[in-house]
């Protein structure tokens, strides 16, 4: 599709591949570390007003370096979503202590709690259940709280595939969203696919689970940058998109960009209001402002940065 262009006196340059692509980006959000934004001199120059902003915490970051990092994107004005991994929290007194520095330091109120990727959990957690039932975050009035989703499954959860415990984690979570005064929605990992990502959240109401979805996509990185990635953090059947890429020699030295995945979703979303996938969640694999800056280019009033 052409790109659209607005004129100036309509507000900042931009394009946008469709109406449905603009308004799909809509409140989209992104995930950073605090390595990665120290490399961003000022986050309003490359992101829309009110961003969320999530904060991945990677074994090993003090959990200094992650306030720090809510703090100042707090203060320049982008909701706050922390990651909290069960299995790197030793008990609940570690736990009590991160939820109370964000809130007194940084002013979060908002969380995505997952079990994490450690192999083995440093103490008394391994789910986000877990952290759920120790009423930490509803003690402390988080007003938001999402938890992981799996459109092409989870090796760690269901290793033979047949994604049963996952299906059981959703539903205990789904009734656990029915007793917290928090919003709750699903923040998914990253697929390359339309097709299956429908059919994952068509199954998700004919189940019962009406949690909002916020949709991983992976931003704009080298295809051999999204494949190294990709196959580390348990991308499923979806990954044979990059491998098709791969083998044309044409189009292996140029960055895999997400328009296909993002153009198809909106074309279902703009047929089908009650589709469930609320939000789209970038995971900035080739960096932040490439991301943003896609973004930009291709979403129209919805991703006009914020000091413009």
């Amino acid at each position: 599709m052409a790109l659209l262009n607005f004129k100036k006196d309509d507000g900042p340059v931009a394009g946008t591949l469709s109406p449905e692509v603009e308004t799909f980006l809509q409140g989209y959000s992104i995930e950073v570390m605090p390595r990665t934004a120290e490399k961003v001199a000022d986050f309003r120059a490359i992101l829309p007003k009110g961003t969320r902003v999530y904060i991945a915490h990677i074994e090993g970051t003090p959990i200094e370096d992650m306030v720090a990092t809510a703090k100042r994107l707090n203060a320049d004005g982008f909701p706050v979503m922390p990651h909290f991994p069960a299995r790197i929290i030793k008990d609940a007194a570690t736990l009590k202590d991160w939820v109370a520095r964000y809130q007194g330091e940084a002013n979060v109120d908002q969380a995505l709690l997952l079990a994490g990727g450690v192999d083995k959990p440093y103490g008394d957690f391994h789910s986000s259940m877990q952290l759920l039932e120790s009423g930490a975050f509803d003690a402390a009035g988080f007003k938001r709280l999402h938890v992981a989703g799996h459109p092409e499954g989870n090796k760690d959860i269901d290793p033979d595939g047949n994604m049963k415990n996952v299906e059981e984690a959703l539903h205990w979570k789904q009734k656990f969203s029915e007793t917290t005064d928090a919003q709750m929605a699903l923040a998914t990992q990253f697929a390359f696919e339309a097709g299956p990502i429908i059919a994952w959240a068509d199954s998700l109401k004919a189940a019962g689970i009406d949690l909002p979805v916020h949709i991983g996509i992976a931003g704009p990185a080298k295809l051999q940058t999204m494949i190294k990635f990709a196959i580390a953090c348990g991308v499923g059947p979806s990954l044979r998109v990059l491998q098709r890429r791969a083998k044309d020699v044409t189009k292996l030295l140029m960055p895999f960009e997400p328009t296909d995945v993002i153009s198809q979703l909106a074309a279902h979303k703009a047929a089908n209001p009650d589709f469930n996938i609320a939000q789209v969640h970038f995971f900035p694999l080739g960096g932040i402002k490439t991301n943003a800056n896609w973004a930009i280019q291709n979403g129209g009033r919805s991703a006009v940065p914020a000091n413009q």
